[in-house]
């Protein structure tokens, strides 16, 4: 019997060196800090990418970089998702040489990915009748999260999946919260991320009516850091990544945009009338206008009071 970091008691059935053997497809940013974490925790971490830079410096820091996913299933049954969408999800699993081809018998998927949840669930039903496991594992925390395991995870799936990836889970995070059924953390991820959306937008015009009202914006963030209106936006990203002009979170416009596109798609889905987000996903989608793709996620603030 082992402990997580929060104390919790799980049951780890595998045994031997198996269990310190973990894939990665894709090594991107998201999945180069998770490999550096898992690496530090003394796992043998198998991975693979399309792009030869990502290859390259997976290499660097001691990742067994193979050819194909053929190779990676080859080397591990579980097997971890960091990619940008649920296309690509679909593709890595289902696609030809892909997991479902290759994959050893009763595989683990842990998908970090901001996916799509009904993409998830129907990948997961399949994967299930085929004897794998799918785990949607999204994460909170960028790069920085990621080479410093402690990002935060919203999980759905079946407990008993969520058991068995535990001991890697540990390694990669500082909280695992249980949000029930297979596509639940997927959903999750994408509530948060449009809250997160929103309240960079009305952070932005908070200060920016500060600033009009002759008070200095870092002293009001602090302000507002010491009363209720304090978000993770104000306590984190103003700080970090904004006040600073530094905007270099690794999170982009792109991905963001994404995210607050499937959210509102949720709404839709849900036939709920939510006015506020609606106005969320609306400046959000007009930023495609002047803010490239390319550019870090916190520029939204550009398009605010605070950017004239």
């Amino acid at each position: 019997m082992s402990h997580n970091k929060s104390g919790r008691k799980y049951q780890n059935k595998e045994v031997g060196m198996t269990t310190k053997t973990i894939g990665i497809v894709g090594l991107g940013r998201m999945g180069n800090g998770m490999a550096q974490s898992l690496l530090r925790n003394d796992f043998k971490v198998f991975g693979t990418d399309i792009g030869e830079a990502q290859r390259q410096a997976a290499k660097e820091i001691g990742v067994n970089v193979v050819a194909d996913i053929r190779a990676l299933c080859a080397e591990s049954s579980v097997i971890i998702l960091s990619l940008p969408m649920a296309k690509h999800v679909q593709a890595v699993v289902k696609g030809k040489g892909g997991i479902i081809d290759c994959a050893q018998p009763k595989t683990l998927i842990i998908d970090t990915s901001t996916s799509e949840p009904e993409v998830t669930r129907a990948l997961w039903v399949e994967l299930d009748q085929l004897g794998h496991q799918l785990l949607d594992c999204p994460v909170s925390g960028g790069p920085a999260g990621a080479e410093a395991g402690n990002m935060v995870m919203v999980v759905g799936g079946e407990r008993s999946s969520l058991e068995r990836a535990q001991l890697y889970l540990d390694a990669l995070s500082s909280k695992v919260v249980y949000m029930g059924k297979s596509g639940n953390g997927h959903a999750a991820k994408l509530i948060n991320n449009l809250l997160c959306a929103a309240h960079l937008v009305t952070t932005a015009e908070a200060v920016a009516l500060g600033t009009k009202a002759g008070l200095d914006p870092a002293d009001l963030i602090a302000g507002l850091n010491a009363g209720s209106g304090r978000s993770a936006i104000s306590e984190v990203n103003f700080p970090r990544w904004i006040l600073n002009k530094g905007f270099d979170s690794g999170f982009t416009m792109q991905l963001m945009r994404k995210d607050v596109r499937l959210a509102k798609n949720m709404i839709g889905e849900m036939g709920l009338d939510l006015p506020i987000a609606e106005k969320v996903a609306e400046i959000w989608s007009q930023s495609e206008e002047n803010i490239p793709d390319q550019d870090d996620f916190n520029c939204i603030i550009k398009n605010t009071g605070l950017g004239e």
